[in-house]
């Protein structure tokens, strides 16, 4: 039995309830399965428990950052493969991507996330990145 729809399934890791809320709604509107998590700790074990096929990940929460969940995702083999969007307040002024992209560009071996966006996100560019990323084939684990 083939469903209506190939539900792809997203985790959502942030620790305001509100924004996790908001973006869980805005994908399933979308056709999209959710989960979430609070924090980076229950985002990776989430992210292994469910093996979603994106991560929406925001940087600063309580227990485990985002950028130390996005290290850990990006060193284990078995989860390397699932691409992350990067969805936060602290991107710098402005929205600006760049003290992330050079936190992660001093370390050569983790590669960059699939996107960032700044919050509040722009629902329509949002959407159409999470289709996209989603319509790409997705190597799988070794």
């Amino acid at each position: 039995m083939t469903e209506r729809n190939d539900r792809r399934k997203i985790l959502v890791v942030d620790d305001e309830p509100h924004v996790v809320a908001y973006l869980e709604m805005l994908l399933q509107d979308h056709g999209h399965a959710t989960v979430s998590a609070a924090d980076g700790r229950e985002g990776l074990e989430k992210a292994r428990e469910h093996a979603p096929d994106l991560i929406c990940l925001d940087i600063t929460m309580p227990e485990e950052s985002g950028v130390r969940m996005y290290r850990n995702l990006k060193e284990d083999p078995k989860l390397a493969h699932i691409p992350v969007l990067v969805v936060t307040a602290v991107t710098g002024l402005g929205g600006d991507p760049e003290p992330f992209k050079n936190f992660l560009s001093t370390r050569k071996h983790i590669p960059p996330p699939e996107g960032f966006f700044s919050k509040p996100i722009d629902r329509e560019k949002f959407v159409e990145k999470v289709n996209s990323i989603l319509a790409k084939p997705v190597g799988l684990p070794s």
